[in-house]
């Protein structure tokens, strides 16, 4: 009978909504450790869910994020039907979350900054109701924090238009098909590619310019926070502090990876946004490994050094505001650009391992024909 009822308890977890499944491989005890944690469960729509997980992801204290539809008439649907609209449901996302490490309210205003609230006729260029944005809460209290943000948001001025973002209690959520979870992983040319084409990126950019960041947020987007410098004497090594906080410079031919040869890309050592790649790294006979241009020109900042009696140009992380090194016009083609940059402020990624450190999208560099 003992077989039996271990059955029966699971299957009771897994109604009560406390438990959910996190990664099919998983151990029975890592299992019952998750269960453990009593998660709280948030459901939003925000347009294509490729996009809402992959945003929900990365947010410190989300344990999972799962794509899925909501709102609508027919029992387990199909993408085929939800997407052609005949359904009434919405592309959503269920965020499986620790309430200990975020709070629900901490989750609404990153639900407001990764898609368009003013949009009542789909999101981007993905159009119909089966798009449309929408917060679907689970209790009296996540109703009453969504509709106060909300208010909130519609007073900032933050928008020209009214904010048409439904606020509805949570239905019967369905799981979408396998092959869409973690489409940003399994996918990432054509999610990158879709993504910049759809014009979110560049619309959240626009509206959300010189705003107020999130600390709930990892390192390398575009809501990420800088540590204190208390914490930041505590994880660097004084050399890496002295480089990064303090402009100072490593020696040259001392340091780790002037000579290094390995496929992979230099992330900051602070914020680890991408930075650099081993295919624009090239021997300059300087000391200090050099590029000839960044991975992503939005996460390298220019500015113009005066010290020492010389007028340079020093290269700084966007995100977390590192002192990098300076760029010269003295490189090989095809930009003719010489970035020297201490090895003290990077971190670098193996390509074998850019999938399990949350970089696959740059796996597609080191693809061979």
């Amino acid at each position: 009978m003992k077989p039996v009822i271990y059955k029966i308890l699971i299957v009771l977890i897994l109604v009560s909504g406390t438990y959910f499944i996190y990664d099919i491989g998983n151990t029975a005890s890592n299992t019952m450790k998750i269960a453990d944690k009593n998660l709280d469960t948030a459901t939003f729509a925000g347009g294509c869910f490729w996009c809402t997980e992959s945003d929900f992801e990365k947010i410190d204290g989300v344990i999972d994020v799962v794509s899925g539809y909501i709102g609508g008439r027919m029992e387990n649907p199909t993408y085929q039907q939800v997407s052609a609209g005949g359904t009434g449901h919405t592309e959503a996302i269920e965020v499986h979350y620790d309430p200990s490490k975020v709070s629900y309210k901490e989750l609404l205003d990153v639900f407001w900054r990764v898609m368009d609230p003013t949009d009542a006729g789909g999101q981007f260029v993905d159009r119909g109701s089966q798009y449309r944005s929408g917060i679907f809460y689970h209790n009296d209290e996540q109703r009453r924090l969504a509709e106060a943000s909300k208010a909130e948001l519609a007073k900032s001025g933050r928008f020209d238009k009214p904010i048409v973002t439904e606020i509805v209690p949570a239905t019967q959520f369905y799981r979408a098909e396998e092959y869409h979870q973690d489409y940003y992983k399994k996918r990432p040319m054509r999610y990158m590619t879709y993504r910049y084409g759809s014009g979110r990126d560049q619309f959240l950019k626009r509206v959300w310019k010189g705003s107020a960041k999130s600390t709930k947020v990892s390192a390398g987007s575009e809501n990420y926070t800088k540590p204190s410098d208390d914490v930041l004497r505590e994880q660097l090594t004084p050399l890496q502090y002295q480089v990064t906080q303090h402009d100072g410079t490593e020696p040259p031919f001392n340091n780790e990876y002037w000579d290094n040869k390995k496929e992979g890309i230099y992330v900051d050592i602070v914020s680890g946004e991408p930075l650099f790649s081993s295919t624009d790294k090239f021997k300059s006979g300087t000391g200090w490994p050099s590029f000839t241009r960044p991975l992503e020109a939005d996460n390298v900042v220019e500015k113009t050094d005066r010290s020492h009696f010389m007028i340079r140009t020093e290269v700084r992380s966007q995100h977390g505001d590192s002192h990098l090194g300076h760029v010269f016009p003295d490189g090989p083609p095809p930009t003719g650009l010489r970035y020297c940059i201490n090895s003290a402020s990077l971190r670098f990624v193996p390509k074998e391992n850019l999938d399990k450190e949350g970089y696959s999208a740059y796996l597609k560099l080191f693809e061979t024909n």
